[in-house]
């Protein structure tokens, strides 16, 4: 799978991808969702969080 990208404008850190997803994403101190650094991309993992972002901020 290719690296998920988080779009920043379009986030609102709701934290769920964070919740179903934590070995991908993170919130950061911004209060942003981030992808951490070296993940593996499971693809079920990511396409869950892509799923249930409420905003559509995620995408593969």
């Amino acid at each position: 799978m290719s690296k998920p990208v988080v779009d920043q404008d379009m986030c609102v850190g709701c934290g769920l991808c964070a919740q179903v997803c934590s070995d991908v994403f993170e919130l950061k101190s911004d209060g942003k969702a981030h992808i951490i650094k070296g993940a593996d991309y499971d693809d079920d993992c990511v396409q869950d969080a892509v799923d249930q972002c409420p905003v559509g901020a995620i995408s593969e």
